[in-house]
């Protein structure tokens, strides 16, 4: 909670005047581009994520079993990585317009082609990579409907088409509305995408005030607008559901209907269209820039080392903090003040890097002063910063972000185990620690390891907070592919960004595969 404290803080603490400024300037263009781009994404995400899970859930057509696992592929590419990659493709200097004047003999001004660094552009490239989320939840809840209730409403004059829109499509709402969430502030997160493509949004504006003006007060105070557009999302999320009831009988899974002809050719095209584009062509691309046109030297050896030992420095403390936390709850079930401790710990994934960002270099370079003027004044001696703008403040902010994360991971795995394990452990003698060490760990190895790997990879692509945190004169993979893209050294970036990628495929294929054991008779 101490991020989101400091923010506060300093919203009613500090001065008013570069706000004001801003108030008068540039604020309601970051208002009305963060809400357009919402709009855009949450439009985009939905028409690309709900057809292909309701017919891979529903359908059975050629490459079905490919598609599956397939259409989850573009959660391993970073929105900021496909921006770059696609700018490098569709600008006036890449291989698609080139190839047009070549073919045609045309000249610049003389063609229209879609300008991908613009509004729109930012909105294609997040749908690409977030719909995933939307096509996941979504699919879970088509496969959990009872085929009778479909069948019910044939029966009564439905078509199937009129069945999908007034029964499938609301029994599924609560789970589309919360990939549709989880996208949206994946979208208000985001900073490397939209600062590339000049669309100005809250994200933007806090790194410009923070590092224009050099005022964290500022920077906070903007931050807390951003918190709020956070904050309305959940609220709006579970306000749409509140006077609602969702029952759906419960029965076999509906047998998949078989497509033929014209219909299973429609149905491929659905399902292959957002991940070719979403991650076969910048994936491809990515390769042929990084083999053929660039080269792997000592420097980025050094980046790989920095990002990977810091993303498993922040996955080991992650897990161990999420054990004892999961532990904590188990053991006090009856506890509210724990629960709510609990819940609190895992409020950092519904934030932005940015706010975490400003809301840890606020408390530790207020420390770090108080430190330096104590020992300064007690022994007349100088010291450096401690906390501030060294790895503890970047771990610190990784641990805040994605605690939720691994405490999910392991608060599953820890639900299967039965209570009464811990209880003849204890009639043995065994203290709680014990229990923890002796038992559940060896039965979480699968949940531990599933945790620690996607704070992993979830901290190896995570930008804004590395950017403002890291510490002088140290880079991570996404920061160089970012500061190199740009500049518009995009093949240069090429091996940074697809080293994050690759490793981005790890948890994408734990979860493919778990889809796959999950949907087996």
């Amino acid at each position: 909670m101490l991020p989101i404290g400091a923010v506060v803080f300093e919203v009613f603490t500090g001065s008013l005047n570069v706000l004001t400024h801003l108030y008068s300037t540039v604020l309601a263009d970051y208002i009305v581009n963060s809400l357009l781009l919402m709009l855009g994404v949450g439009c985009g995400v939905t028409i690309v994520g709900v057809p292909s899970a309701w017919l891979t859930s529903r359908y059975d057509f050629p490459g079905k079993t490919i598609f599956v696992w397939a259409l989850l592929l573009p959660l391993a590419i970073p929105a900021y990585i496909i921006g770059y990659t696609y700018t490098g493709m569709l600008d006036f200097a890449g291989p698609v317009q080139t190839l047009i004047r070549d073919l045609t003999g045309w000249k610049y001004g003389e063609y229209w082609f879609f300008n991908i660094r613009s509004l729109g552009g930012a909105i294609v490239m997040f749908t690409l990579v977030l719909y995933p989320y939307v096509y996941l939840l979504a699919r879970a809840a088509f496969i959990e409907q009872s085929p009778s209730i479909t069948e019910v409403s044939r029966t009564l004059g439905c078509s199937a088409k009129r069945a999908f829109f007034l029964v499938n499509i609301p029994m599924a709402r609560p789970a589309i509305v919360t990939g549709l969430t989880l996208a949206l502030m994946e979208t208000l997160a985001d900073y490397g995408t939209v600062q590339y493509f000049g669309v100005s949004t809250f994200t933007t504006g806090i790194f410009r005030v923070f590092y224009g003006f050099g005022d964290t007060a500022a920077a906070a105070q903007l931050a807390s607008f951003l918190l709020g557009f956070i904050a309305l999302l959940i609220f709006l999320e579970r306000h749409s559901r509140k006077q609602s009831r969702y029952h759906h009988a419960l029965g076999k899974p509906a047998k998949a209907n078989r497509l033929s002809g014209a219909k299973a050719l429609l149905a491929v095209l659905v399902c292959a269209v957002p991940v070719i584009f979403g991650f076969i062509i910048p994936f491809l691309q990515l390769l042929f820039w990084a083999i053929l046109e660039s080269k792997i030297d000592y420097n980025f050896i050094s980046l790989a080392w920095n990002s990977l030992y810091l993303a498993a420095m922040a996955g080991c403390i992650a897990v161990v903090l999420a054990l004892l936390l999961a532990y904590a709850k188990r053991v006090h079930q009856r506890s509210r003040a724990v629960k709510v401790s609990v819940s609190l710990a895992g409020l950092g994934y519904a934030l932005p890097g940015t706010i975490i960002a400003i809301g840890v270099i606020t408390p530790l370079a207020w420390f770090d002063n108080q430190l330096i003027d104590f020992i300064k004044y007690s022994f007349n001696m100088d010291i450096q910063l401690l906390l501030s703008s060294t790895i503890v403040a970047l771990l610190f902010a990784y641990t805040v972000r994605f605690l939720a994360v691994s405490l999910g991971a392991i608060e599953s795995g820890m639900q299967q185990i039965k209570p009464n394990i811990d209880q003849a452990a204890r009639l043995l003698g065994y203290r709680p620690l014990a229990v923890l060490q002796k038992i559940h760990l060896p039965l979480l190895k699968g949940s531990i390891l599933t945790a620690f790997l996607i704070v992993f990879v979830d901290t190896l692509k995570e930008l804004p907070a590395t950017l403002m945190l890291r510490p002088f004169n140290f880079d991570t993979l996404a920061v160089k592919a970012y500061e190199l893209a740009s500049d518009e050294r995009l093949i240069d970036a090429a091996p940074s960004s697809l080293l994050i990628v690759l490793v981005g495929l790890i948890p994408v294929i734990l979860l493919s595969r778990s889809i796959k054991l999950s949907t087996k008779p």
